[in-house]
This record gives C-alpha cells, sequence and structure tokens, in this order.
C-alpha cells in the first residue's frame, strides 16, 4: 500500500494522564461531602409544601396546639370530657335531675379553669394538676352512664326532643295561618260603620234613589265602544272608590273613562249611595248587584252547582272533609263568591262591549291607563303581565301534574300571568267560547283534584295559548306580602296589593299604605264619623 503524504495524515491523539484523573474524582468526592454536610446541618430545613403550609395556617386560626392533637395530651381528654359532660347536663335537666346536672355544670366550670389558666400562662398541663380534675369528671361520667345516660339514650332522647319540636312549629304555624287569614278576611270597624251610614242614607234620601236626568245619556256612554271602559267586582266599598277614584286622577281624559261595578245585594245600596254622592272629576260610574244577573244560576254555572253538593259544602265551610289536613288558605269560601268568578262572565254581564280593562279592588293606579286600548293582542283574548321571572310562577306550581288531564294539556313550564289587571276582547271571547272553556274545567275539578286554590288555576286553563303578554310595567305585584323593587313602584301604571296584608287593614304594609291613603279623603264626613285615619 501506498503511504499518505505527510499533510493529509490523521493526527495522533493525545491521551490524559491516569494522575489527572485521579485528581478530577477526588474533587468531585470533595464537593459532594461538603455539599451533603451543610444540608444535615442543625440549621437547615427543607422548604415547606403549600399544603403543609396551609393546614399550619388552619391550626394557628383555629387555635388548635400540637398538644391538643396528641392522643396522651391531658389538654385534649378535658376538653373531650368536657364536651361530653355538657350534653349530659342538658339530658339531665330534661330528666329533671337538677342536683346531678348542677353536679356536671360545676366539674365543667373546674376543668375550664384549669385549660384556661394553662393558655394564659402558655404552658401545657401537667397530669399532676389535672390528675384530680379527670378523676372527678370520670367518675360524673361513669355515674351518666349508670343513670342510662348512654350514647343510644341520648339519641333517642334526642330524636324525641326534634319531634316534639317539629310537631310544636307545625302547630304555630298552622295557628299563625289561620289567624293571618281570620285576620285578612275581617271587616275593619270603619269599613262595617261606613257602610251602615250610607244605606242608612240610601232609604233616608230618595233622591238618591230616583234615576238621574241624564240617565240616556248615561246609558249612551255605558254602550258607547270608543270610551275606555273598566269593570270591578267588589263588596268593598272604600276599596272601589279608591280604584275608581285613582283611575280618574291620572287619566287624560277623565271624561271618557266609564266604570262597571258589580256587587252583591247586601253592599248594593252603600256602594249606590257613595258614588252618587261623589263625582270622580268626570267619570261615569255604574253600579249593579249580581242578583239581577238571572242567567247566573246552578243549571248554568258550575261553582253554583258544587254549591249544592254537601262535600263540597264540607271542605269550604267545615273542613271535616280530610280531617282538617287541607290549608286554611285552599279552604277560604270566598273562592265560590260569584263576585269572584264573575271575571269568567264578562260578555254576558256587558253584552254590548268589546273590550273592557278588569281591576281588582286591591289595586291602585298611578298612570293613564287609555293607552291599554289600543294595544293590539294579536288575535288573543287576554291581555296581561307575565310573572314567570320567578320560578314560582309557572303552570306546575298553580296545577296537579300528577293528574293526567293536565299533564296532557298544558306545558308546566308554561309562563303564568296575573289577574288584577287584564285587557279583555270580548269580541274575540265570544268567537272562541272562552266561558264553555272554563265551564269544561270547573266541572272537571269537581273533586279539586287539577287545582285547589282560587281563581287563578282555572284562569291559566281557559286562557292558556289566548293570552298576550303585556309591558310589565303595566301591572305591578306583592305589596300586600311582599317587598316590591321602588324602580318597579316608580315605573308601574297599576300597582297591586295582592296577598294577606290589604292596604286597609291593620296588617297591611306600613311602607306601601300611603300609596293607596293618597286616594282616600279623610276629610269625608261619613270617614270622619267612622273614625277613618
Amino acid at each position: 500500500m501506498r503511504r499518505r503524504a505527510a499533510d493529509f495524515r490523521r493526527p495522533v491523539r493525545r491521551r490524559f494522564s491516569n494522575v489527572f484523573w485521579l485528581t478530577l474524582c477526588g474533587l468531585a468526592v470533595l464537593l459532594l461531602i461538603l455539599v451533603l454536610s451543610r444540608e444535615s446541618g442543625p440549621g437547615s430545613r427543607p422548604p415547606m409544601s403549600k399544603r403543609a403550609y396551609r393546614q399550619e395556617r388552619i391550626m394557628e386560626g383555629l387555635n388548635i396546639t400540637d398538644e391538643m392533637l396528641s392522643p396522651n395530651s391531658v389538654t385534649r381528654q378535658l376538653s373531650d370530657q368536657i364536651s361530653l359532660a355538657k350534653a349530659f347536663v342538658v339530658i339531665a335537666k330534661e330528666s329533671n335531675n337538677l342536683q346531678f346536672a348542677w353536679e356536671l355544670s360545676a366539674q365543667i366550670r373546674n376543668s375550664q379553669i384549669l385549660l384556661s389558666n394553662a393558655a394564659i400562662r402558655r404552658m401545657p398541663l401537667t397530669i399532676r394538676e389535672s390528675e384530680t380534675a379527670i378523676r372527678d369528671m370520670a367518675l360524673l361520667l361513669y355515674q351518666a352512664q349508670q343513670l342510662h345516660y348512654d350514647s343510644a339514650t341520648m339519641i333517642m332522647r334526642l330524636k324525641a326532643k326534634i319531634q316534639s319540636l317539629e310537631e310544636q312549629m307545625n302547630s304555630v304555624s298552622e295557628k299563625s295561618s289561620k289567624y293571618g287569614q281570620i285576620a285578612a278576611e275581617e271587616v275593619p270597624k270603619g269599613l262595617y260603620c261606613l257602610g251602615l251610614h250610607l244605606t242608612n242614607e240610601w232609604f233616608k234620601n230618595i233622591n238618591l234613589q230616583r234615576k238621574p236626568r241624564d240617565r240616556k245619556h248615561m246609558e249612551m256612554k255605558l254602550k258607547d265602544n270608543s270610551l275606555y271602559h273598566f269593570c270591578v267586582f267588589s263588596d268593598n266599598i272604600l276599596a272601589t272608590s279608591v280604584v275608581v277614584n285613582s283611575t280618574a286622577t291620572n287619566s287624560k281624559y277623565p271624561d271618557k273613562v266609564v266604570f262597571h261595578v258589580v256587587t252583591d245585594e247586601v253592599n248594593y245600596p252603600p256602594m249606590k249611595a257613595w258614588f252618587s254622592l261623589n263625582s270622580f272629576k268626570g267619570v261615569t260610574v255604574e253600579v249593579q248587584k249580581i242578583e239581577n244577573f238571572s242567567w247566573l244560576n246552578a243549571s248554568y254555572v258550575p261553582v253554583l252547582k258544587q254549591l249544592q253538593d254537601s262535600d263540597t259544602k264540607n271542605y269550604y265551610f267545615s273542613g271535616n272533609l280530610d280531617n282538617g289536613q287541607t290549608p286554611i288558605k285552599f279552604r277560604n269560601p270566598k273562592y265560590l263568591s260569584m263576585l269572584n268568578h264573575l271575571r269568567f262572565y264578562i260578555p254576558e254581564v256587558f253584552p254590548a262591549l268589546k273590550k273592557v280593562v278588569f281591576l281588582d279592588d286591591d289595586v291602585v293606579v298611578r298612570k293613564d291607563l287609555s293607552d291599554l286600548f289600543s294595544i293590539d293582542l294579536n288575535g288573543n283574548v287576554n291581555g296581561a303581565v307575565e310573572t314567570c321571572m320567578e320560578t314560582f310562577h309557572r303552570y306546575h306550581k298553580y296545577l296537579n301534574y300528577s293528574h293526567p288531564l293536565i299533564r296532557s294539556h298544558f306545558d308546566p313550564d308554561a309562563c303564568g300571568w296575573a289577574f288584577g289587571m287584564n285587557v279583555f276582547d270580548l269580541v274575540e271571547w265570544r268567537k272562541r267560547n272562552v266561558t264553555g272553556i272554563y265551564h269544561y274545567w270547573q266541572e272537571k275539578n269537581v273533586d279539586r283534584t287539577l287545582w285547589k286554590l282560587g281563581t287563578l288555576p282555572p284562569g291559566l286553563l281557559t286562557f292558556y295559548g289566548l293570552t298576550e303578554a303585556l309591558d310589565p310595567n303595566w301591572h305591578v305585584l306583592g305589596l300586600g306580602y311582599t317587598n316590591v323593587d321602588s324602580q318597579m313602584l316608580e315605573k308601574g301604571a297599576v300597582l297591586h296589593f295582592n296577598g294577606n296584608s290589604k292596604p286597609w287593614l291593620k296588617i297591611g304594609m306600613e311602607k306601601y299604605k300611603a300609596l293607596w291613603e293618597k286616594y282616600v279623603d279623610y276629610t269625608h264626613p261619613l270617614l270622619q264619623q267612622c273614625n277613618f285615619h
């Protein structure tokens, strides 16, 4: 083989000597020893983990020391004894063993003093100084066990106590509900007095009973569909007066406002006298009595037919049908009042009218309502404010969805709405036979299995798919039972005192009474005679 030239030969590799390698290894060993010696020094401590740090902070916050966590800790033993002794004190008192309860309490105080002194001096308790307290407490706890104050007995007694308290709570709650209902249904002395004075005035003053000279003009207004027609069904004179007065006061065109008031035979003379003696800025007020509607009879009206049933009478008037298990509010006879159910017969009460605004007697009108009559209901019958902003006001809260008839016809999450301020298109009502729909559901509920309370549930069924949602500012609810947002009160056109706390009652909510009382003339001679103030 030919050898490469000198310029192209590979360079010779130089090898390190063994001495160099030995020196390098020695330095590495020395460095390792130095590092290990530093880590094992008395001042060194590994960094604390986040979890350990968190536990330490919690222990500091709870004032827990290592001594208390130790199973051999005297402090922990005393604390456990105190906790157990406190439970035995309660049971001893319930068993009327007051002497033993006193002895336990005294020993608890002694043990607590020991713990307090140890905490003050910041030194743990010793066995020598706590031996007597631990022994005395142990003897008392043993005695408690001999008196059958063991865990099983304690559990049984506590369960019995809880059951007793629950029964007392249910009893108090039921009484509170009954008394609240009675207070809500009470006729205040002032209203009763006003009714008597007005009735006397009606029969004494023959001029009030005479037909007014402009009777023909008034009759024309009662049927004129270019005017603004409102209807109120009530037996409360003062409440109805507030509805009319507040509407008239805030109306842009009070001379175009017509009120149709329907009451019962007892309250017809005072109601008629009141609206004959007082004027409301040119508003026309017609008063009728429900007894004049001869077509309202048991053969036509399901509610009147049900009133002839003995079970229905017992349910509403005695509560004996279900041994009083049904809450009193569900058995309120007012829900069978025809004044309450007359809202389902409005087209027949006012056959000449095409559109009306229905108002409950517990509302106050704060704005002009004339724009309600120009609202397009889009072919629906009922214009109402929806109340499903809260989950409580959906259909499933009012109706019994365990019943197949309800379950198959109605969406449980459908939005509820409110009676109290409703725009009714009476032309569409007649066309769709809405009253017939109401009759159908009322007859199906003869055994009260579809719903129990009031006129709203049958209203939800009757107007299902026939209700147009209105702007919430038209109708603000809740002034008779809850707190209402101040902005809603300011914007609200109609304020509704729905609930038991009506503004004319002593149980009315004081902060909202002024909104209602603003439309009561307390200088009126009759109101002063009856001590209204």
